[in-house]
């Protein structure tokens, strides 16, 4: 099934969790489904990733050519990123134990790679040229190991998508107000609702 990538699907704020984010209900067993399954859909992400996230990457162009030689590297990087940050959020630290995988799945995505990377103003290179889009999911996952950043990881009550919150005062609850958010309002309101019915009813 084509996914639309559309500016929800990218409200992590950050590559590498709108990435972790493809899987979608990871809280949910019975419910959860990977936007991945067809390795296609990779390259269309990086195509989409391009433009919603231009400002992290500099306006370096995301290039996934053969998405179903890279998928293995992909996921590994995505699910490593999601065990890791998804444990940090939850215990308030980094898990050590997590990181060996993590780094290594970083590594395999960087592996190869010619391009130059980190210069000041430029974290993911020349954005005349294209970055594998590999590459700069391993530039986003490792940027994420900040003190500062870490500390503002979110998972959304609603969803369970892994997002930052760059609120002033840390204090953004939803991944995205529109969807999550008002899904939650509904939800609370026809709930209430319920209630007082079945209370006028008894």
């Amino acid at each position: 099934m084509t996914v639309s990538w559309t500016p929800h699907r990218f409200t992590g704020g950050i590559l590498a969790l709108d990435t972790a984010n493809t899987v979608v209900l990871r809280n949910d067993p019975e419910k959860t489904f990977d936007r991945f399954d067809d390795p296609a859909e990779i390259a269309r992400f990086a195509e989409a990733a391009s433009g919603f996230r231009a400002a992290e990457l500099g306006g370096r162009r995301l290039e996934a050519p053969e998405p179903g030689d890279i998928a293995p590297v992909v996921l590994s990087i995505r699910e490593t990123t999601d065990r890791l940050f998804r444990h940090a959020i939850a215990k308030g630290a980094i898990a050590a134990a997590h990181l060996p995988d993590f780094l290594t799945a970083c590594a395999d995505g960087l592996f190869g790679s010619s391009a130059e990377i980190g210069a000041p103003g430029r974290p993911f290179g020349d954005p005349a040229t294209p970055i594998a889009f590999e590459a700069a999911l391993a530039v986003s996952a490792l940027s994420l190991l900040r003190d500062d950043t870490v500390a503002r990881l979110r998972i959304c009550p609603n969803c369970s998508w892994l997002f930052i919150d760059r609120s002033r005062n840390s204090s953004r609850l939803w991944c995205d107000m529109a969807v999550c958010g008002n899904r939650q309002k509904a939800n609370r309101y026809y709930r209430r609702r319920t209630a007082a019915r079945e209370a006028t009813n008894a």
